[in-house]
């Protein structure tokens, strides 16, 4: 399936709406705080929201065009669209939700029902009815039923947002495998860094409707403008080595090696990483007899006052590091971009964010 390609203007609200990117086969998240338009510009892909100019396009295939005059309704547009409540067919079973598109409305997809019902982990809910299931168990039958009905795009507005956070982690790996075997453009719209850290392959900044950047996920995240989440680290890499005894993991990244504690990251996985600002302390020698497990050489890039503390920004090799000291701290390191500093990091405080599908 061809790239989405998105440049439309309107309006949400109380403001403009800007908006142009590019989405290609994997997910590609919209993400910024509530309000900021996110929502707005799904509509406008799936055909229920018009924009006042612009085109939206995917392969051949014009959605949207302004100056053409093309306006494809909602259903000619082979979109599908996972809201942030499941809104199943209570009546239905699941698995005549679960297929409602093709007996309803006559698609005939090359998904598999087995297939799709074992990515979500629904094989033994079948028969049983919605009013049966949690909430978590909905909403992967919504998911289903999107991916049942053979889109060429599959648009998600914030499908976690209805769920408690047992209902969120529940759900969250079988999104992982959406997106580790997504074929067509996935738009992922969220404003929690977690989820876009775990799913995301590009993710598109949005603030006040505009596109404020766009690029991978490590880019992007780590210049959050929210205040928890600014100066969050993304890392890549893949498992070099396993201790089953200590429940570890050593996983090589672009700067050098990372240990952290985990139990389901074999040796050769690939796998995205997530590091807490605050997590990350700084000494200008590595030190002996620390319970510290990761002491890894950078070099400084930037150092950014913020009232009492300091944001430190550091290369690891090609990847990114970034820390949060008291700018005391900063001052008497001495601090200046240029020098070299060994970040010090526990391995109970690195996060798994996403299992990644192994490389070709």
């Amino acid at each position: 399936m061809a790239a989405l390609e998105v440049d439309v203007t309107g309006r949400a609200g109380s403001f403009a709406i800007s908006a142009q990117f590019r989405a290609a086969p994997g997910v590609t998240a919209l993400f910024g705080r509530s309000g900021a338009g996110k929502s707005t510009i799904l509509k406008m892909i799936a055909g229920t929201a018009r924009p006042e100019t612009g085109r939206i396009s995917a392969g051949g295939r014009v959605f949207f065009d302004s100056e053409k005059r093309i306006n494809l309704p909602p259903r000619a547009r082979g979109i599908g669209f996972v809201f942030q409540e499941g809104r199943l067919f209570p009546h239905l079973s699941v698995r005549r939700n679960l297929t409602y598109a093709r007996w309803a409305g006559g698609r005939a997809g090359p998904r598999a029902l087995e297939e799709v019902a074992a990515l979500l982990g629904l094989e033994e809910h079948l028969e049983r009815h919605p009013g049966t299931l949690s909430g978590g168990e909905r909403q992967r039958v919504a998911i289903g039923r999107a991916l049942l009905a053979d889109p060429q795009i599959l648009l998600m507005d914030e499908p976690l947002s209805s769920l408690d956070r047992e209902r969120r982690v529940e759900i969250l790996p079988y999104l992982e495998a959406i997106a580790n075997e997504a074929r067509i453009p996935v738009l992922y719209v969220s404003h929690d860094t977690g989820e876009v850290a775990r799913l995301a392959d590009q993710v598109v900044a949005i603030d006040e409707g505009r596109v404020r950047a766009a690029g991978t996920a490590a880019e992007i995240l780590g210049h959050s403008t929210g205040e928890e989440d600014r100066g969050l680290s993304i890392l890549e890499g893949q498992v070099t080595d396993v201790d089953l005894n200590y429940e570890t993991v050593t996983v090589e990244t672009g700067g050098g090696t990372i240990e952290l504690s985990a139990r389901d990251l074999p040796a050769g996985s690939r796998v995205r990483l997530r590091l807490g600002a605050a997590d990350v302390a700084i000494a200008t020698t590595p030190h002996e007899g620390l319970s510290i497990r990761n002491q890894l050489w950078c070099t400084v890039q930037a150092v950014e006052r913020r009232g009492n503390s300091a944001e430190v920004r550091l290369a690891f090799g090609g990847e990114r590091i970034t820390a949060h000291i008291t700018a005391k701290s900063a001052d008497a390191l001495g601090l200046a971009p240029g020098m070299r500093v060994v970040a010090l990091i526990k391995a109970v405080s690195v996060e798994r964010a996403r299992l990644l599908p192994r490389q070709p």
